[in-house]
C-alpha cells in the first residue's frame, strides 16, 4: 500500500505540474486572467506530493519491502540502518526522485515567498519551472519507476555497491542534488525573463540566492566526494579526472561564472546578455552531467544506469530543454538592453576576464570528458587524463588567478591601475619572491611549482580588499567573498603540495617488519579476521611513528562483501596538521622468514588535507555572501515598506487636510 500510496502522490504531482504549465504561461501574457491564479498554489501543492512521494520511497527501504523492485535490487536485510535509507537514493530511480522532488520543493517554495519580480515574470518562471518538472515526471513514470512491484517478493535483496555502502552517500550525492536543482531553478528564471524580456536587476537579484545557495551546494558536493573517493576507493588520489567526477565540476564552474555574471547585473546593471546566456549553460552543465551518469555510456562507480534506453530519454530531454533555450536565446539576445557600459579596466571588467576564463576552462573539461564517447563510436578506445586536463586547463586557470588577485582592489566602472599600485606591487613581490625560494629549495615540477606561488600570492591578495576599511561595518557579502579566495588559495596549496611532495612505499610486510615513507615508520603488528554486518575481512594492525614519537595504531582492511559479492579496501589514516599517512593492506605475498607476508601499501601526503579545509572554506563564504544578500534584501522591503506607509500617510493626511 506504501508504494501505491508513493505513485499516486507522483501522478497527481505530474498533473499539477502541467496545470502549472498552462497556467503559467498564460499567466506570462495575461496576469489577471483566473488560470493565473492557480499557478502558485499549484507549485506549492506540487512540492508537497512529491516530498509525501519520496517519504514513501524512504519507508519503503527502512522496512526493506522487498516486493519492491527497487528495494529488491539495492538493498538487503542485513544492511545497517543507515546504508538502507541512503540506499533510497544510491540508485538510479530513486536518485531520479530525489532529483524532482527538490525540484519542486524549490518550485513551491519560489512561488511561495517570491515577490520581487513583476507578475508576468513571475507566471513565466514557474510555468518554466513545471516544463522541466514534466520531463523528469515522464521520465520517471513512463520509464523508471521508482514504486515498480515484483510479481512475487524477492526472498532477500541483492544489496547495495560496497563501495556506496559508506556515509559519505547519505551526504555526497544529496548536496550535488541541490546544486543542480538551483541551476534549473536558475535557469526558469533565465527563461522567464526572456519570455517578458524583463532582464533586469530585479531578475538578478530574485535569481542570485539560487544561484549561490546552488554554488553553495555544489562545493560541498564536490568536496565531499574527492574525500569519499580519496578514502574509500584506496588508490592514494584526491581526483581522478573520471568523467563523472568532471560531470559535478562542469556546472560548477558555469555556476561560478553565473554567480559573478548575476552579481555585476543585480548591482550594476551590466552583463545582462552574459547572465542569460550563463544561466542557460550552466543547466545545460548539470543535464549533461546527468545524461553522462544515467546513460548507460559510462563504466563507473558512480554511474546508476546502464540501459541506454534511459539514457535516449535523457538525451531527448536535454534536446528539449537547452535546445529550446537556445532558441529562445538567439530570437529574443537582440532585445535584451545592453545595460550600463563599463572600462576594461574596472571591476567589471575583471569579471568578465574571469567569465571568459571559466568558460575556457568549462571547454576544456567538456571535451575531454566527450572525446572518449566519440572516438568509442568510430571503434577507436582512447583515454584521457591528467597528461591532458592539469596543463590544458592551467592554460586558463593561471591568468584566471592573476586576475582574480587584482579585481576585487578595483572600483566599479571606471579605474586607473596606478591607484592599486601598491597592492599590486605587494603581490607581484610576493609571487617572485616565493618562486625563488622554491626554485632554490625544490626541484618539484612546472605545474606544482605554479601552483604553490600562485596560492601563495592569492593567500595574500584575498585579504587585500580589506585593508582601509571598517572591519564592524564591512558587509557580510565582502567577507564571504574574502573567505571564499582565501578557500581557493588554501585548496590550491593543497593540490600542489601533494603532487609535489607525495611519497610512495610499496613493500610486502610480515608481523614485525617495518616500512618507512616520509618521516614515518611502521611496523606491522599482525593481521587478523574481523566480520561487519553483511561482510568479513582482513584487517592489519599497524604502529606508525612520527619522527621517532609514540607509536599510534591504523586498521586498514580488505573486506569482502557477500550482498553483493565485491572486494573492497578501506584505508585507514593517520592526520596532522601538515599531512597525512595513508594506509593500505592488501593480499598475502608469500611467506618469508618471520611467517606470512603481506602487501603494504604506504603514502605521506603533505599537507593534502588544506584541499578539502580550502572547500570548506569555499563553501563558508558562500554561505556568508548568501546570509548578507538575504540580509541586504530585507532591509531593501522594510525602506520600501516604510516608505509606502509614509506616503500613504500623507496622502491620507492632504485627503484629511482638503475636507477640512
Amino acid at each position: 500500500m506504501i508504494a501505491e500510496l508513493g505513485l499516486a502522490a507522483l501522478w497527481l504531482a505530474a498533473a499539477l505540474a502541467a496545470l502549472q504549465l498552462v497556467a503559467g504561461f498564460l499567466g506570462a501574457r495575461n496576469p489577471d486572467t483566473e488560470m493565473a491564479a492557480l499557478v502558485r498554489p499549484a507549485a506549492v501543492v506540487q512540492g508537497l506530493l512529491c516530498a509525501f512521494a519520496f517519504v514513501m520511497l524512504l519507508w519503503l527501504f527502512a522496512v526493506t519491502d522487498l516486493s519492491v523492485k527497487l528495494v529488491a535490487t539495492n538493498s538487503h536485510s542485513a544492511k545497517p540502518p543507515i546504508f538502507k535509507l541512503s540506499g533510497a537514493w544510491g540508485n538510479h530511480e530513486g536518485s531520479m526522485l530525489l532529483w524532482i522532488t527538490v525540484m519542486a520543493l524549490a518550485g513551491g517554495l519560489i512561488a511561495a515567498v517570491e515577490r520581487r519580480l513583476p507578475e508576468k515574470t513571475m507566471q513565466a518562471t514557474l510555468g518554466a519551472q513545471a516544463f522541466v518538472g514534466l520531463g523528469f515526471y515522464a521520465f520517471l513514470l513512463f520509464s523508471s519507476n521508482p514504486f515498480e512491484r515484483l510479481p512475487q517478493p524477492a526472498v532477500e535483496g541483492l544489496g547495495l555497491n560496497p563501495l556506496l555502502q559508506d556515509i559519505g552517500l547519505a551526504f555526497h550525492p544529496p548536496t550535488l542534488y541541490f546544486g543542480y536543482v538551483g541551476l534549473s531553478v536558475a535557469f526558469s528564471f533565465a527563461v522567464g525573463a526572456l519570455l517578458t524580456r524583463q532582464v533586469t536587476p530585479e531578475f538578478a537579484r530574485a535569481m542570485r540566492p539560487w544561484v549561490l545557495g546552488a554554488w553553495v551546494f555544489l562545493t560541498l558536493g564536490i568536496t565531499a566526494g574527492s574525500y569519499w573517493a580519496y578514502y574509500e576507493l584506496g588508490w592514494g588520489g584526491w581526483w581522478f579526472w573520471d568523467p563523472v567526477e568532471n560531470a559535478s565540476l562542469m556546472p560548477w564552474l558555469a555556476a561560478t561564472a553565473l554567480l559573478h555574471s548575476a552579481s555585476v547585473l543585480a548591482a550594476r546593471d551590466a552583463l545582462r546578455a552574459w547572465t542569460i546566456m550563463l544561466g542557460v549553460v550552466a543547466f545545460s552543465m548539470s543535464m549533461v552531467g546527468t545524461f553522462l551518469v544515467r546513460s548507460g555510456i559510462l563504466t563507473s562507480v558512480h554511474a546508476f544506469a546502464v540501459d541506454p534506453e534511459r539514457g535516449s530519454f535523457i538525451l531527448v530531454l536535454l534536446a528539449i530543454y537547452i535546445g529550446g533555450a537556445l532558441v529562445l536565446f538567439a530570437t529574443r539576445a537582440s532585445s535584451i538592453a545592453e545595460g550600463e557600459r563599463f572600462a576594461a579596466t574596472s571591476r567589471e571588467g575583471a569579471l568578465v576576464v574571469n567569465n571568459v576564463m571559466l568558460c575556457a576552462i568549462l571547454g576544456v573539461v567538456l571535451m575531454g570528458t566527450l572525446y572518449p564517447l566519440l572516438t568509442e563510436a568510430f571503434d577507436v578506445r582512447v583515454s584521457v587524463g591528467p597528461p591532458y586536463f592539469n596543463p590544458v586547463s592551467a592554460i586558463f586557470v593561471v591568468p584566471m588567478l592573476l586576475v582574480m588577485m587584482v579585481g576585487p582592489l578595483l572600483r566599479w566602472r571606471r579605474d586607473r591601475l596606478e591607484r592599486v599600485k601598491a597592492p599590486v606591487a605587494l603581490v607581484a613581490a610576493i609571487l617572485l619572491g616565493t618562486l625563488a625560494v622554491l626554485l632554490i629549495v625544490s626541484t618539484t615540477g612546472l605545474l606544482p611549482l605554479l601552483g604553490l606561488v600562485l596560492a601563495a600570492a592569492l593567500a595574500v591578495a584575498s585579504f587585500l580588499p580589506l585593508r582601509g576599511r571598517n572591519l564592524r561595518r564591512l558587509p557580510l557579502a565582502v567577507w564571504g567573498m574574502v573567505i571564499a579566495h582565501f578557500g581557493l588559495a588554501v585548496a590550491l596549496f593543497g593540490m600542489a603540495s601533494e603532487s609535489a611532495f607525495s611519497q610512495e612505499k610499496l613493500a610486502a610486510v610480515a608481523a614485525g617488519d617495518t616500512a618507512e615513507v616520509g618521516p614515518w615508520s611502521v611496523v606491522l603488528d599482525g593481521v587478523h579476521p574481523v566480520a561487519g554486518p553483511n561482510w568479513t575481512a582482513l584487517e592489519g594492525q599497524l604502529l606508525a611513528s612520527y619522527d621517532g614519537g609514540d607509536p599510534i595504531e591504523l586498521d586498514p582492511q580488505a573486506r569482502s562483501f557477500w550482498a553483493p559479492v565485491q572486494q573492497t579496501t578501506e584505508s585507514a589514516l593517520a592526520t596532522r596538521w601538515n599531512g597525512q599517512l595513508y594506509a593500505v593492506i592488501g593480499n598475502e605475498a608469500g611467506a618469508g622468514e618471520n611467517g606470512a607476508r603481506w602487501q603494504l601499501r604506504l603514502w605521506w601526503k603533505p599537507f593534502v588535507t588544506f584541499i578539502w579545509y580550502g572547500g570548506l572554506l569555499v563553501a563558508l563564504g558562500g554561505v556568508l555572501a548568501l546570509l548578507g544578500r538575504l540580509f541586504d534584501d530585507l532591509k531593501r522591503r522594510r525602506v520600501k515598506a516604510r516608505l509606502a506607509e509614509r506616503r500613504a500617510d500623507e496622502a491620507e493626511l492632504a485627503a484629511a487636510g482638503g475636507r477640512g
